[in-house]
């Protein structure tokens, strides 16, 4: 008896321990979203969808790991052959069991199944866009072609030149003293909030993949396809949102970041604008004749 008892004090320890270790896991798990280990909200509606969805399964998951591991741990500690417990070999088969452990999983397939395929049309629905941008990738740079009010603005997007001399291996700069290190590029790509942006992705040579995590968008860019993205950014939240390539492109790989400045939309009209007056200036400046032509014409008269 006092084996027993001595047995059956250590199983308590142990699952006391293991309860306590459990607790630990959840808070820490906790503690991890706080500081940035989960998904960001985001500044489209798009986003805060998929942060509602990727949250909805993740209490699913947690629900599902209690109830199974509850029942796993009381059997263990309630049946365990300290206290006596004695198999039971005669069940060897129960048709209701078995439906129901067919049934369960099923209603909780289709409970997820709906919203994320609500999530997945929305996420294919482009129409009505208002503006877009044909958006090719390189091997390491970006080229944003824009379309309808903004056409004509064209212009290569490639990472800032403070980032790129930090990176060259024996530079003598710290990396830490590069603001946005590896995350900042020479042009970026402007946007107006309040607007629905389609971008049309494709690609000159390998794989890659536009992603912003604030806008809840991603998809890649592939040689001989044109992929369709879009997203609409909350009036009041301009700013500058950073995303990277995020498919393995080759060498140099991590180089090749995003960066989008959404303006409100005056601004972006007047961003427009600029960019225009600049395209027409350079190509007046490139159609007329060279001073030498215009002397030896001069000379000739």
């Amino acid at each position: 008896m006092g084996g027993r008892r001595t047995g059956g004090r250590r199983t308590g320890a142990w699952t006391r321990a293991f309860c306590l270790a459990a607790l630990s896991v959840v808070a820490g798990a906790h503690a991890n979203t706080s500081n940035g280990y989960n998904l960001p909200l985001g500044v489209t509606g798009l986003s805060r969808d998929i942060y509602a969805l990727h949250m909805e399964v993740f209490w699913i998951c947690v629900a599902i790991a209690v109830g199974v591991f509850g029942v796993m741990i009381y059997a263990l500690v309630k049946f365990r052959h300290s206290q006596g417990a004695v198999p039971d070999t005669t069940l060897v088969h129960s048709t209701k069991v078995e439906i129901i452990w067919t049934v369960i999983p099923v209603i909780i397939l289709v409970a997820m199944a709906i919203p994320a395929a609500k999530v997945i049309l929305m996420m294919e629905d482009t129409r009505n866009s208002e503006l877009s941008i044909r958006v090719t990738a390189y091997q390491w740079k970006w080229q944003y072609q824009y379309m309808d009010a903004a056409e004509g603005v064209n212009f290569f997007s490639t990472l800032a030149r403070d980032s790129n001399f930090a990176r060259q291996l024996r530079s003598g700069i710290d990396p830490k003293s590069v603001e946005n290190y590896l995350l900042d590029v020479d042009h970026p790509m402007v946007i107006p909030s309040g607007t629905k942006v389609r971008l049309l992705l494709t690609s000159e040579d390998v794989i890659h993949a536009w992603w912003v995590p604030d806008f809840g968008a991603k998809r890649a860019a592939v040689p001989g396809f044109v992929n369709e993205l879009w997203f609409k950014v909350d009036p009041g939240k301009e700013g500058i949102y950073r995303g990277q390539c995020t498919s393995l492109c080759g060498r140099d790989h991590g180089f090749m970041p995003i960066v989008v400045d959404v303006r409100t939309p005056d601004d972006f009209k007047k961003w427009v604008d600029e960019q225009k007056a600049a395209v027409k200036q350079a190509a007046a400046h490139a159609a007329a004749p060279p001073p030498t032509a215009q002397v030896l014409s001069t000379a000739t008269n």
